[in-house]
């Protein structure tokens, strides 16, 4: 299949390229950049457990009234039946994987109404019967809040990949793949382009711990793992469990036709602490994120091609409100100099 062409050509080279070849490398794909959302066992092992009660209730709710102390309740039978088919369509829906985190909202609220059906059958009740339904209430108790737990987990991943920011860039550089692989590889190197970072610190050949800076000089700090690393092709990354800015990148290393040097393609994802509207505030002070990257990429452009970033008194020195302020136009360099 051919090569989807660039959507966008802008200075320096860089150009936005998205397509099956960006966003899939060699079978690792990274939930933050593609849009998939993270495999979770827990809510479709819920949903075996309810097919299994929805089963066993429906199949044979008079034994089933027995050994929780309901049977001497007329309406006990048809209960337990009811309470079957909300379990088998609950359990239905969550093996099927679908929209797992409202699914097993609706089991937490249909636990809550079995709490409620079994702590009124309790005031009723006495001798083995009150100890049969107190031992069934305790076991409805655990599964409540098993299933409290999975459906607040599903909730905050599902925020947290709604909040996350992507993007997609490129550029084009004058040096072999092999070369603009060494040089990303070694994150040390990352703060020599990327202007937001203010250090990045190899911990082994996988780990890394890096210092970014925040908004009112503020500093965020975070783990990051090497999750995929072919040489001269491509790195990807993601920042470990419990980072401030959860984020994730990815970036390739591809020959750009006619022998012109290497098309270096970056992927980054992050989830800003206010979402949009943190994003909005940025944005409003010159600091969107796509044009930060795309400037870092102009600035690793020129520290391969010319082994620094090249800058005059007229070119831009970013586009926030202070340093538009602190640009002058270019000057003639004085007779001395020249």
């Amino acid at each position: 299949m051919a090569e989807p062409p660039p959507r966008r050509r802008a200075d320096g080279g860089h150009a936005e390229r998205r397509g099956p070849d960006v966003d899939h490398v060699d079978g690792v794909r990274l939930p933050e950049l593609d849009g998939a959302p993270p495999k979770n066992a827990l809510p479709r092992t819920l949903g075996w457990l309810s097919l299994a009660l929805g089963v066993g209730a429906l199949a044979e709710p008079t034994p089933l009234a027995r050994l929780t102390g309901v049977d001497d309740s007329p309406a006990a039978v048809a209960v337990i039946r009811a309470v079957g088919a909300r379990e088998l369509s609950h359990g239905a829906a969550l093996v099927a994987g679908r929209h797992p985190g409202g699914w097993v909202w609706t089991r937490v609220l249909g636990d809550a109404m079995d709490l409620t059906l079994l702590g009124r059958a309790l005031a009723h009740r006495r001798g083995e019967r009150r100890r049969r339904l107190a031992l069934t209430t305790a076991v409805i108790a655990g599964i409540t809040a098993v299933d409290l737990a999975v459906a607040v987990a599903a909730t905050r991943a599902r925020r947290a990949r709604d909040r996350m920011i992507r993007i997609s860039l490129g550029v084009t550089v004058n040096r072999s793949p092999a070369d603009a692989y060494r040089f990303w590889r070694d994150l040390e190197n990352l703060p020599r382009f990327m202007a937001h970072l203010e250090s990045v610190r190899a911990d082994d050949l996988r780990r890394s711990h890096w210092i970014a800076r925040g908004p009112a000089g503020r500093h965020i700090e975070w783990d990051a793992e090497i999750i995929d690393d072919q040489p001269n092709r491509s790195v990807a990354w993601r920042s470990l469990p419990g980072a401030q800015v959860p984020n994730a990148g990815r970036v390739r290393f591809l020959p750009a036709p006619g022998d012109r040097g290497t098309e270096v393609r970056v992927q980054l994802a992050y989830a800003p602490p206010a979402g949009s509207l943190g994003r909005a505030v940025a944005k409003l002070f010159g600091e969107e994120p796509e044009q930060q990257v795309r400037d870092d990429l102009r600035r690793f452009k020129q520290m391969l091609e010319a082994g620094e970033v090249v800058r005059s008194d007229g070119s831009p020195n970013g586009i926030s409100v202070r340093q538009q302020v602190m640009q002058r136009p270019a000057q003639p360099l004085p007779d001395t100099r020249r």
